[in-house]
């Protein structure tokens, strides 16, 4: 490890996140406007693509950092067999799941059946696909579906909650099977399918459309639904920086595109890849 993920280790990651939370929902005043316009002015964010545009239109820090864009802001591909990026941000990595092995950062890899916190399904995804989109602070903080599916299953799986940016995931093994998570398991025209959202250093929270905020707890939390959704719709939402993670079975035969590489900026609905 590197300086920087060991003085994450030595933080208490936890507490930090629940303060941050905590401080994140608060609808005074005086604390929801010294941290929405700190924010705003530290990484120059602009409103002009959002439905609301004054700073003070928002009722707390929360509201501020999940906002909503104006209506036709994002554009999604309609083309049947296409795969859309599920969120503002950057691809950390794309590509072939080799046997259950997903690549993390060059060199490391990690299993699937751990990402997914249940080993049996993550056989499903034997020699399948997987794309990792890592939202900074300052992109739009809202997962949208990347091919439509009826929503049966989440689990959330709590964990470490490090930082998810390259650095980060350079250094320290089984980065994402570790830090708290949300996975999202779908029944698709194609197979099984998942999307995992994943928590970070000073994430607030995970919300998703069937459950609502999460509750944090010490074990799993296994919960069934049979929602249906379509591609665009949205599907959950970060308080702060965190990592979104498409998981596809082989059966979809998905082809992403020349162009969808690490470092690569993508925003919601653009068009990853497509699907035999």
């Amino acid at each position: 490890m590197n300086l920087f993920t060991t003085l994450q280790n030595l933080v208490p990651q936890q507490a930090l996140s629940e303060l941050a939370g905590q401080l994140a929902k608060s609808e005074n005043p005086y604390i929801k406007k010294a941290f929405i316009h700190t924010f705003a002015k530290a990484y120059n964010i602009r409103l002009d693509e959002y439905a609301r545009a004054n700073l003070d239109d928002y009722t707390s820090f929360n509201d501020f950092f999940t906002r909503e864009l104006k209506d036709g802001q994002r554009t999604i591909d309609a083309a049947p067999n296409a795969i859309v990026c599920p969120a503002d941000g950057t691809i950390s990595q794309i590509g072939q799941i080799h046997s259950e092995q997903i690549l993390q950062a060059k060199g490391r890899e990690y299993d699937v059946g751990q990402l997914l916190a249940d080993f049996e399904l993550g056989k499903e995804f034997t020699d399948g696909t997987f794309a990792t989109i890592y939202l900074a602070p300052t992109n739009y903080h809202r997962v949208h579906m990347p091919f439509d599916g009826t929503l049966v299953a989440t689990h959330y799986v709590p964990g470490t909650l490090f930082s998810v940016n390259n650095t980060t995931a350079t250094h320290v093994p089984d980065l994402f099977a570790r830090n708290e998570r949300l996975v999202c398991v779908f029944d698709t025209a194609f197979g099984k399918a998942c999307v995992v959202l994943v928590g970070a250093m000073i994430v607030a929270g995970i919300s998703c459309v069937a459950t609502g905020d999460i509750k944090r707890t010490p074990y799993i939390q296994h919960r069934t639904h049979d929602l249906p959704l379509k591609k665009g719709d949205e599907l959950g939402r970060f308080y702060l920086g965190s990592t979104t993670i498409i998981v596809l079975p082989k059966s979809a035969g998905t082809a992403w595109l020349d162009g969808c590489v690490h470092g690569k900026t993508v925003v919601m609905g653009e068009k990853l890849g497509e699907l035999a």
